[in-house]
């Protein structure tokens, strides 16, 4: 009997872990563009966007010298090239994407200014209050990859 409890342990345990691994992806929003701009971050510090208003959450859009469309195939070429990133949507200027660390989904956008040759970024966490800093370091790493390849202006 002792036996049979400790194994009914052991599957009551596996159950809760697959459970709470599963619930740290998160659903995955629906944001897209709305009149020319990304959906604004929540007032958790765990979301990073060029468009947004406050200093908290604002990241320096990506910036460039060459053709737009150039540019935005080659951001979508160095985000396809990523083992964490995997692109979702994408359309004329306009990807969105997942960033993925070892339990959590993140999501990205990446949004296309022809006129003043930039692309806008966003990136926030699905779920939890605090990201520790990950959303804005990822992009800053894009960045450097970007601008490694682009002529910035």
């Amino acid at each position: 009997m002792h036996y049979l409890t400790e194994i009914f342990a052991k599957v009551i345990f596996m159950g809760i872990m697959a459970a709470f691994i599963a619930s740290c992806a998160g659903e995955r929003p629906n944001p897209g563009v709305n009149n020319v701009t990304l959906l604004s971050c929540p007032s958790s510090p765990n979301c990073v966007s060029s468009q947004a208003a406050d200093e908290a959450h604002r990241i320096a859009p990506l910036s460039f010298g060459v053709d737009p469309d150039a540019a935005f195939l080659l951001l979508r070429q160095i985000l396809s090239g990523r083992r964490d990133t995997r692109i979702i949507a994408g359309e004329a200027g306009y990807l969105r994407v997942e960033f993925h660390t070892a339990l959590f989904a993140d999501d990205g956008e990446f949004l296309l200014e022809r006129n003043t040759k930039v692309i806008h970024v966003r990136s926030a966490s699905r779920i939890g209050y605090s990201d520790f800093g990950k959303n804005r370091s990822r992009m800053e790493d894009i960045r450097r990859s970007f601008e490694a390849v682009v002529k910035v202006r």
